[in-house]
């Protein structure tokens, strides 16, 4: 599982890899533009369920933390997903792979707990 560390914070988002990599490909190009957006997500049960937003925009960095070393294979149809979601108005929101039956939920830490 890898991590998407948000601000200058100790926020850390705990993503599994595959997501991560095509999250990235989504959000990347819209901040690129200087296009702002919501970026949502359902917990996992571990932290308390419930859910999450954060604001993207061009002035919080962003760290994609992987933990695999080889990239992951890309899914077009999965990218083309995100990027409509990414493009509505609610924003961005958390979509498991089509047709994938084994995601799981993103967790959260807030320093060093999740």
């Amino acid at each position: 599982m890898g991590e998407l560390i948000y601000g200058r914070s100790d926020i850390a988002i705990q993503f599994e890899d595959r997501f991560l990599a095509h999250a990235q490909l989504v959000i990347g190009p819209k901040l690129g533009r200087g296009e702002s957006f919501f970026f949502s997500w359902v917990e996992d049960q571990s932290v308390g369920s419930g859910r999450s937003t954060i604001w993207m925009n061009t002035s919080m960095p962003l760290y994609f933390r992987y933990v695999a070393m080889a990239p992951a294979t890309l899914n077009r149809k999965w990218i083309k997903v995100l990027q409509a979601s990414a493009d509505s108005a609610q924003g961005l929101m958390y979509i498991p792979e089509p047709g994938s039956t084994t995601a799981s939920l993103p967790k959260t830490r807030f320093g060093d707990r999740y």
